[in-house]
């Protein structure tokens, strides 16, 4: 399968100011697959070493010496290792005591080598007596497999060049197809296992088992990682996720967890769940002007679960309801239509905002600051009426106003309507 990401593997490596680079994200996004596959293509030799499965790793930087990890290394994989010539994977650094803090000397001392270090976030953060190399490290983090990716993983590589043509009028008669691929990726979503068994074996079933079975596994991640007294506290922050999506109005609130609960006790579960990963955080700014930054409201936020097919498995969500049934789309309050923005726009690395106003049913979903202002509304069915879009348009119109909805390309003079299946494509055309 490709990965965009892999272009930007191929960035790093080319480049004059190269530091060893850490590949981030949450389990099972497919950070190994992608690295081991780029080693290969790209370079003669591959060490590859995981910091988890191999006892010796565990206590190898005990202290760092440059040299003598290098001869550790070539000694465990047994094969020389060449500057330029041999990619280092340091799999699962984080369970090794140190490796991260060894990162700095190697961008010190042998800049020539060439050295991925993938990691989950889970843990890494917290992990004891380890120091982050600030400024000595580059940086890349990875995420379930877009919309795009899971078209041409799908075999429809022809028709997402048609859509990265941006000849919107054109993809009109392709409609009922993209949203058909749409629903297909809505039950799938994007985890690299899952998409897999999908397109070799079109097992709905099996789609769910695995599903079921990461999910399973980030809660053994939990057990594993969490601090005893913070463990009920991010299990039960991760189980409100869909009742929070579900909502109308989806600012997290910590009564959803349990009644009287406060910022206070779930704070820190939250930010442990950010750091692996696992949810993503959006804030409310109180006001849509340059730059959005200065007008953020940290303790106001929407929180997304990584994946859209593993939302879908935490609810029980039927093939049946996802693939068929007419008004899907519009169920659960938009909660899947929502994620799926959230996840599309997170993977082009757009920071994400949204905006409320004080007693008052006003919302605008997510805003997106580039050269200029994008105010997006979400819609999960074809109603174009936008009041809120058209609100805060009629305060400033040097905003540029989008839908994301059911129905097809249309411009507006205040507005432009683009279809979900377009919305990333769209977006990263946009200024």
């Amino acid at each position: 399968m490709k990965r965009e990401i892999y272009n930007a593997l191929k960035a790093w490596k080319s480049s004059e100011d190269r530091k060893p680079l850490i590949l981030d994200g949450a389990r099972q996004v497919g950070k190994t697959w992608i690295i081991k596959e780029f080693g290969e293509r790209e370079y003669q030799k591959v060490a590859y070493l995981n910091c988890d499965r191999l006892a010796e790793m565990k206590t190898l930087f005990y202290d760092f010496d440059v040299k003598r990890l290098l001869r550790a290394f070539s000694s465990i994989v047994d094969m020389p290792i060449l500057p330029g010539e041999t990619l280092i994977i340091l799999d699962e650094i984080q369970e090794a005591p140190g490796g991260i803090t060894a990162l700095k000397y190697f961008c010190e001392e042998a800049p020539d080598y060439h050295i991925i270090c993938a990691g989950s976030l889970l843990g890494i953060n917290l992990h004891s007596g380890t120091g982050y190399p600030v400024g000595k490290v580059d940086e890349l983090r990875m995420f379930p497999m877009t919309f795009e990716e899971f078209l041409d993983a799908t075999g429809n590589s022809v028709l997402l060049e048609e859509m990265k043509r941006r000849h919107w009028e054109e993809l009109s008669p392709m409609s009922v197809k993209l949203v058909d691929l749409l629903r297909q990726y809505y039950y799938v979503g994007g985890m690299p296992e899952v998409v897999d068994c999908y397109v070799r074996t079109q097992n709905l079933h099996k789609v769910r088992e695995i599903q079921n079975r990461i999910l399973k596994d980030y809660h053994l991640d939990f057990a594993r990682h969490v601090p005893t007294d913070q463990l009920p506290r991010v299990t039960a922050v991760w189980d409100s996720l869909p009742s929070q999506l579900a909502r109308d109005n989806k600012k997290f609130i910590y009564g959803v967890i349990k009644k009287g609960a406060r910022a206070r006790e779930y704070e820190n579960a939250i930010q442990w769940l950010l750091h692996a990963g696992l949810v993503h955080k959006i804030s409310r700014v109180n006001s849509i002007q340059r730059p959005l930054k200065f007008y953020e409201d940290v303790s106001a936020f929407k929180l997304f679960i990584l994946d859209l097919g593993l939302l879908g498995a935490l609810v029980d969500v039927s093939a049946r309801e996802i693939l068929t049934e007419e008004n899907f789309f519009v169920e659960y309050k938009g909660a899947f239509t929502e994620q799926f923005i959230a996840q599309e726009m997170l993977a082009s690395n757009y920071k994400l905002y949204y905006y409320s106003k004080e007693n008052s049913p006003l919302e605008i979903d997510f805003i997106i600051q580039k050269e200029f202002i994008y105010p997006i509304e979400v819609k999960a069915e074809e109603n174009l009426k936008s009041k809120s879009l058209r609100s805060v348009y009629s305060e400033n119109s040097s905003l540029k106003p989008v839908r994301f909805s059911m129905a097809g390309y249309k411009e507006q003079d205040w507005v432009i309507n683009v279809p979900l299946y377009l919305a990333r494509v769209w977006m990263e055309g946009a200024d």
